[in-house]
């Protein structure tokens, strides 16, 4: 029988090493990339305004400056959108540790360019540097949490698969504290401040080599008995790999002769059917949920509870910190109380949220108490989005597939991500100025929506194996034939 180790027990101290030089090349570099850029706004257009000036000797006219500033926010996603979908076949070509040191290079040629703008006096290259960082946030949001899903022990999968929101939220706060005035937040200082994002490159260039590849990779990819036994007992200790190492051989002889699966290939696999549509509407989910809105709402609501206008930037920075305090929550209640209750419960109380907001939005005038409660539920909404949606639907993604599906499953889980994130950032303005503050019953429709789903159709993960998961979404006729056959781990689903 597997011994799983008891809660209190910590994972290996190499083991954590190498989860945190994963992340922060990472999905550091995500959530950094995502927040750094608010704090420049006004300057780089400024800058743009300038150059334009000097080349054609007039003013460039508002629109045309807005349509080059969000040219400029939204390359970012159009190039995770191309990391997302190069990143899978990467994973499977590079090894997952390989990739993520390739991918370093987009974000040190990204600082490169975005450094090099001003004194070049060329603003095209923040358009391409944007691309970049996009590219490599791409990449790393869909190979890292296939590395840490893979490194972890069974006992410990949630916990470390947290590390990816834990490092977005740390990310997406460190952007927020970096952009204030005190620090790079003057107007002289912007090309410095878009050039940062080298510095987490460079610490992930340093730390990673030192720890394996991933041990699923080595043994079931490459069949490579020797590495993964070596990498098993550098990330678990030599008392701990053995367990680990039969779940994997485990796996390995039930996928004998099945190679890693393209993503076209999964969608028409019968067997992971439910498994697909699951991570798709999570992923679409996690970016139509409202929480982007509460984001886009936040400086308002603080204008209106009577907060001035040079402060507004430190109550953001709390409500990053507020971001990072429950991811981390996240991290030490999901072993305990499971992936399930945690998803329902943010959705649930995400739920709730919306409602209360609708009501204090409506009624801003009706008393000066409203728009203190407005900003209690910004912050209780951000808090529920962090409890579950936001760290438990990255966790969902490693452990509803197997080895050769997993890559391809990242791949399309995060097309639809950045799809979501890309057509909330398009549409998003269009429904505030047509719904106002009504636009939230729009997201509490997508959030109970989800909550039905979950709670009909998603298994609890907690402690199983990757087989046992898949087994549990198989019909129950094929599930019966599977447990006569040994210990309920084969794989009896029609072809894989």
């Amino acid at each position: 029988p597997r011994t799983l180790r008891t809660l209190h027990d910590l994972p290996n101290k190499s083991l954590l090493l190498a989860a945190c030089a994963a992340c922060i090349g990472g999905t550091f570099q995500y959530g950094y990339n995502i927040s750094v850029i608010n704090a420049p706004t006004m300057y780089v257009q400024n800058f743009m305004n300038q150059t334009w000036r000097e080349r054609y000797q007039i003013d460039v006219s508002q629109e045309f400056l807005t349509l080059l500033w969000s040219t400029i926010v939204s390359m970012f996603t159009l190039g995770g959108f191309i990391g997302v979908t190069i990143g899978g076949t990467l994973s499977v070509k590079l090894g997952r540790k390989g990739t993520l040191l390739t991918n370093n290079v987009f974000a040190l040629v990204a600082a490169l360019l975005m450094g090099l703008s001003y004194p070049t006096g060329l603003f095209e290259l923040l358009i391409i540097g944007r691309l970049f960082t996009g590219i490599n946030a791409g990449i790393a949001i869909c190979v890292q949490p296939l590395y840490l899903g893979e490194i972890a022990p069974t006992a410990f999968r949630g916990a470390m698969g947290m590390g990816t929101s834990i490092f977005i939220t740390g990310g997406i706060l460190t952007g927020q504290v970096v952009g204030l005035k005190e620090i790079l937040g003057r107007e002289e200082y912007w090309p410095i401040l878009l050039a940062t994002t080298c510095i987490p490159a460079f610490l992930q260039l340093l730390i990673l080599p030192w720890f394996p590849e991933s041990p699923r990779y080595l043994l079931i990819d490459k069949g490579d008995t020797e590495g993964c036994k070596k990498a098993l007992k550098q990330l678990h200790g030599i008392a701990d790999c053995d367990a680990e190492w039969e779940d994997i051989e485990k796996e390995k002889n039930n996928l004998k002769g099945v190679k890693a699966k393209k993503p076209w290939e999964l969608l028409a696999d019968r067997s992971a059917r439910w498994q697909l549509l699951t991570i798709i509407l999570l992923n679409a989910a996690q970016q139509l949920n409202g929480i982007n809105a509460i984001y886009f709402y936040a400086d308002y609501i603080f204008k209106q509870a009577g907060i001035p206008n040079d402060k507004i930037s430190y109550v953001t920075v709390g409500t990053g910190a507020c971001e990072c305090i429950t991811a981390l929550t996240c991290g030490m209640l999901i072993e305990c109380l499971g992936r399930k209750v945690l998803i329902t419960g943010g959705y649930t109380l995400m739920s709730i949220c919306c409602i209360l907001f609708t009501l204090t939005l409506s009624f801003q005038d009706a008393s000066p108490v409203v728009p203190y409660l407005s900003m209690a539920c910004v912050f209780a909404f951000i808090l529920s989005f962090g409890l579950g949606p936001g760290g438990v639907t990255n966790i969902l993604t490693t452990e509803l597939f197997t080895q050769t599906t997993r890559p391809a499953a990242y791949m399309i889980a995060g097309s639809v991500n950045w799809f979501s994130f890309f057509f909330i950032g398009l549409v998003f303005p269009f429904i505030v100025i047509g719904l106002q503050q009504y636009c939230f019953l729009v997201f509490l429709a997508i959030c109970s929506l989800v909550v039905i789903y979950i709670f009909l159709v998603v298994p609890e993960t907690k402690n199983k194996t990757f087989l046992e998961i898949h087994n549990e979404f198989q019909p129950s006729s094929s599930r019966k034939a599977s447990s006569v056959d040994g210990a309920g781990t084969t794989l009896l689903s029609g072809p894989l």
